[in-house]
């Protein structure tokens, strides 16, 4: 890692060469002008968001796709995108949207109901190996089952059917009343995409290892992803960087900038230098001890994100011993949640005591806590029938940096002491982000323990606890089922006050239980030259580059 790192740091010094000489001329100064370069915390998984959920996949999505609906910038507040207007009949089981008249996919492609049924009906008829949680996260979450499920796959299907009215009408038939079903709409991985190009590029290709990864057989999700958003794919080279073009046929106000180029740089200090130096215009993820830093630097600024995440430590129940309470208990009180907040988050964080963040409605005041108590988790362990130290295993990521876990490692560690500090002998292990860390995780195959989190994609409890607990998933192994029944309770719900008590309740059920440890809510930054306008932070990471400028 440390050889790659240097041989990154000499080629980034060299770009810095090349960048200097190309500034000299008119030409070379115009093409800065025009071209963003920003700094992203990891490598995409893959450019087809609906088989994606993480960050920095997602943010390449947000900018060649569109959805159905959006949010304003800035908020989670529901706006039209692809439909300008939608009405909800038969007891909010049929949707029916206007679509916006004019618009085509980069390929040429219009986009009209024939377009939108295509993309449901594929969701819906996804193969075997994209249907499991951790490949179809979103829609699987959000849709709870296909026509033809997969072998181990509980389906219970939201979705019934998508009707063509006219060109310009859509209709959403569901099997039963959501409440959130608008507000998931804006998800990136709902996005439409071109039906002419998901076919021709054989998007619904690929095969599934044994450790829960899709590898995917067709191009479209790592050459051909094909929206209607403001700009374009036009490559990928991994350990290098993704580009994208403005789209200048795009429906709407064009994109001010001619070029948008992602680089992953999963060093924080990396990142910080990169910035210093000017190779790169800004990124996502400021460390919070680089922020003083930043703002003593005339040339550049920071730029808050609203809160609105969660990090927590999976406890994998399937695997002995932590199918067993007393010991998901002794987990929790072995954890120094308050240490990591105070120690790495440089006073940008809370530490978290159920699985959504306190601005949410439905968060609950009189949850069961678990304060870090070493004598405790050891007598609990006891009480469980178990010879000290217990042997787990406990998984991080590396090549990451997340809002909610700036940096994983040094978290690990620190929860990593403490355990050992309270009964347990823990064994590291690590896999790199893209492609299978996240997979691991999602398909219950990362340890005992695991460290990742999530950031809020729309404003309702639905999309964190409902998104984690509304079904079973192999990431928690069983959980007591009485919390998928509330949560979906919850989600029929449509009377605010009842949700409300509703989603107090679940939370309250959920810290009984312990799935896992939520630890900490942040309130991440994002750093830039002074130079680039128009970048609107959003709590929920859905920020398209278009209005920006240098």
């Amino acid at each position: 890692m440390r050889k790659i790192l240097k041989a990154g740091v000499a080629l980034g010094a060299l770009s810095l060469l090349v960048a200097a000489v190309a500034s000299g001329s008119a030409e070379g100064q115009a093409q800065a002008k025009d071209t963003l370069v920003f700094a992203t915390e990891g490598e995409p998984t893959f450019l087809d968001p609906a088989i994606v959920s993480d960050g920095p996949s997602l943010r390449v999505a947000d900018q060649i796709t569109e959805g159905l609906v959006t949010v304003k910038p800035g908020t989670t507040k529901i706006v039209p995108d692809l439909a300008t207007s939608w009405t909800g009949s038969n007891g909010g089981k049929r949707w029916t949207f206007k679509l916006r008249g004019g618009v085509k996919f980069h390929d040429g492609t219009p986009f009209n109901a024939q377009a939108v049924c295509a993309n449901f009906n594929r969701w819906y008829n996804f193969p075997a190996a994209f249907q499991p949680d951790s490949v179809a996260y979103y829609y699987y979450t959000v849709f709870g089952g296909y026509r033809k499920p997969a072998q181990g796959i509980t389906s219970d299907p939201l979705f019934s059917s998508c009707q063509v009215v006219n060109a310009s009408t859509a209709r959403i038939n569901l099997r039963k009343p959501s409440a959130s079903f608008i507000a998931a709409l804006s998800l990136p991985s709902l996005s439409m995409q071109s039906p002419t190009a998901l076919k021709k590029y054989k998007a619904n290709a690929g095969t599934l290892s044994a450790d829960g990864v899709l590898r995917p057989s067709g191009t479209y999700a790592t050459e051909h992803p094909t929206g209607t958003g403001p700009y374009k794919f036009k490559s990928w080279k991994i350990g290098d960087k993704l580009v994208l073009e403005r789209n200048d046929s795009y429906w709407g106000k064009k994109a001010k900038l001619k070029q948008v180029i992602l680089r992953a740089i999963p060093d924080n200090a990396a990142r910080l230098q990169a910035l210093q130096s000017g190779e790169i215009d800004g990124y996502n993820l400021v460390e919070p001890q680089d922020i003083s830093t930043i703002k003593r630097n005339s040339s550049l600024k920071i730029i808050d994100r609203p809160a609105f995440n969660v990090g927590y430590v999976t406890i994998n129940s399937a695997k002995a011993p932590m199918n067993k309470l007393l010991v998901r208990q002794a987990v929790a009180h072995g954890l120094d949640r308050e240490a990591v907040v105070k120690s790495f988050y440089g006073g940008r964080a809370q530490v978290a005591t159920q699985f959504m963040p306190p601005q949410l409605f439905g968060w609950a005041k009189d949850v069961k806590k678990y304060p870090y108590n070493p004598a405790r988790s050891r007598q609990l362990l006891q009480q469980a029938g178990l010879t000290l130290p217990v042997e787990i295993e406990f998984w991080y990521p590396t090549d990451i940096s997340r809002g909610y876990m700036p940096d994983p490692q040094r978290n690990f560690q620190a929860f990593a002491a403490s355990l050992e500090n309270s009964g347990f002998k823990v064994v590291a292990k690590s896999a790199p982000w893209r492609p299978d860390y996240v997979a691991r995780v999602q398909a219950g195959n990362a340890g005992h323990l695991n460290l990742i989190g999530w950031t809020g994609d729309f404003g309702d409890p639905d999309n964190f606890i409902g998104t984690f607990f509304r079904t079973p998933q192999n990431t928690w192994g069983p959980i007591n089922p009485k919390i998928h029944a509330i949560l979906n309770a919850a989600l029929r719900e449509t009377d605010l006050e009842k949700r409300t008590l509703t989603y107090q309740q679940a939370n309250r059920l959920i810290m009984a239980n312990l799935p896992g440890v939520p630890y900490v809510h942040t309130k991440p930054a994002l750093a830039f030259k002074k130079s680039v306008r128009g970048y609107v932070a959003s709590p929920i990471e859905l920020e398209p580059f278009a209005p920006v400028s240098k």
